[in-house]
């Protein structure tokens, strides 16, 4: 039985190659797929209304499993290697005949969405899923089209998502039973072994980073809000080192809180919705992110929940760390209804420095913005990724180097042109560890690093007297209103300054072993902006 609807495309799933199929629903709005989700038992409701679900073994995403499909069309512009991973022709075609054998006598769900809120930009995307719960995330994370566009929509690009399905990595070239699988000539994403919907959508921010940059845009991994004086801020960085917490401001609008694009005209979103890390999150410190956790329409992945009161417990790690919520944007209240804005004033490059002797914020130029661009370094956090149970440093091109399809320099180079071109500040901080390296010191306080963006977007540090500090080259304030003195100072934070001085002399090398990666692509000025 197939079930039609008005919200149907005449775009069909024969047109995907999917046949005999039994109940199929097509883009159900959110009280509809909680029905389904919940009578499958694919999840369960919780008090205030947010829906829980489990993930099982895969908790976090897995960048070792993702392939990318060799075939003429995009050869030459993939940058292959250990991210990019090439696939044969043969090995996806036998794969995905077998998945849709599977799909036989099954159930489906469809999303037909959109990615990018630029309609000159956007892409239209077709999630069909297995699961419930899976359209719903794909209905909260990408945007939803009008009733009219969905009488005409044909997707552009389609994922398909069957977690039941796993690969045979002997027969089909994949390294596990898992895969994530993109194919730009056939315009197709495969997704099976993992009911982590994290792959949903950073399967299409992959696909963004293809076809956007070879438009002259920058597509990024950051999030962006825009003030009263109409200032726009990028925040670039790794899955836990702040970008949703800092751009969920209620001083200030969102625009988005992980994936973005530059034009010629400005920034847009790539999302409609957030992916929120919410382990330990406080109803004091992310208020706004914290009542999303409390309401109909939000996914609670993996969070803990009491199953007699029905009450979430966000502090509970047991099943992971990277426990995370899934709600659509308009949950925030000074969410940017268009998700468009002008051209970014200020940038700001988050890490979560591990070692703890970065600065907490640091002033950069042109040719240092594009060292630490294409540096990316943080430390993962614990859970983000498979196999990670405590942080561990590490570097990430473009604050994004899993996602990323082309050569790193091919980002670099749209962002420092644009930097230049419109006079934008740069600025790293650090949310990571103060008064020692992890284990030691302690993570630098919420508050401190509000106060320091604060500073820096409210243009109290324009004047400000800057100190350089004598290891990174980098120019940094010597006194923020509400930040400690040896706070803004790493080694004052230290009671061992021998420990300091060898843990900053070991980054220090990190930092210049790393940058042989793309020396021979960057001018000799950019080279020159690492560490002394």
């Amino acid at each position: 039985m197939q079930i039609q609807t008005s919200l149907q495309s005449p775009y069909g799933l024969e047109q995907h190659g999917i046949h005999n199929v039994s109940s199929v629903y097509w883009n159900l709005p959110a009280p509809f797929r909680y029905e389904q989700s919940i009578r499958r038992r694919e999840s369960r409701l919780a008090l205030h209304g947010p829906l829980m679900v489990r993930t099982g073994h895969h908790t976090g995403r897995a960048p070792r499993d993702r392939f990318i499909v060799r075939e003429p069309s995009s050869d030459e512009h993939i940058f292959w290697g250990n991210i990019n991973r090439p696939i044969s022709v043969t090995q996806f075609d036998n794969l995905h005949h077998r998945m849709l054998s599977f799909l036989e006598g099954k159930d489906l769900f469809i999303q037909d969405t959109f990615a990018g809120a630029d309609p000159e930009y956007r892409l239209p995307v077709r999630v069909i899923t297995q699961l419930a719960w899976h359209s719903l995330f794909a209905r909260n994370m990408f945007i939803e089209p009008t009733l009219d566009e969905l009488q005409t929509f044909v997707p552009e690009f389609t994922v398909l998502a069957v977690p039941d399905f796993h690969a045979n990595p002997e027969k089909d070239g994949t390294r596990t039973e898992v895969f994530i699988i993109l194919n730009f000539e056939k315009r197709l994403v495969l997704i099976g072994g993992t009911f982590y919907a994290g792959e949903i959508k950073k399967s299409i921010f992959s696909v963004m980073n293809y076809l956007l940059p070879l438009k002259n845009i920058l597509s990024m991994h950051c999030s962006a809000n825009v003030g009263a004086r109409d200032d726009v801020t990028l925040f670039f960085g790794l899955s836990g080192t702040g970008k949703t917490t800092l751009s969920t401001d209620p001083t200030r609008t969102l625009i988005g809180d992980d994936e973005h694009a530059w034009s010629e005209k400005g920034i847009f979103n790539l999302e409609a919705g957030c992916y929120a890390k919410v382990i330990r999150l406080s109803s004091k410190d992310e208020p706004e992110i914290y009542a999303t956790t409390q309401r109909f329409g939000t996914l609670l992945e993996n969070v803990s929940m009491d199953t007699a009161t029905g009450m979430i417990n966000l502090d509970d790690d047991s099943l992971t760390e990277n426990t995370r919520a899934s709600y659509p944007i308009e949950f925030i209240p000074n969410a940017s209804p268009t998700g468009m804005a002008k051209h970014p004033s200020t940038i700001i490059m988050l890490t979560a420095d591990a070692f703890g002797v970065l600065p907490p914020i640091a002033r950069l130029s042109r040719d240092q913005a594009i060292y630490h661009f294409l540096s990316g370094y943080t430390a993962k956090v614990a859970g983000t990724e498979k196999g990670v149970t405590e942080p561990q440093a590490t570097f990430s091109c473009c604050f994004g180097a899993p996602f990323m399809t082309l050569s790193p320099t091919v980002y670099a180079t749209l962002l420092g042109n644009k930097v230049e071109e419109h006079n934008v500040n740069v600025w790293m901080v650090n949310t990571g560890w103060s008064g020692g390296s992890y284990g030691v010191g302690s993570r630098i306080k919420i508050a401190y690093t509000r106060a320091m963006v604060h500073a820096a977007l409210n243009g109290e540090l324009e004047n400000m007297q800057m100190n350089m500090d004598p290891n990174f080259g980098l120019m940094v304030p010597a006194d923020i209103p509400g930040v400690p003195d040896e706070v803004l100072n790493p080694r004052a934070s230290w009671v061992d300054k021998e420990a300091y001085d060898q843990t900053v002399q070991k980054l220090a090398g990190m930092f210049k072993e790393n940058s042989k990666m793309f020396a021979e692509q960057v001018t000799t000025q950019v080279r020159s902006a690492g560490p002394a």
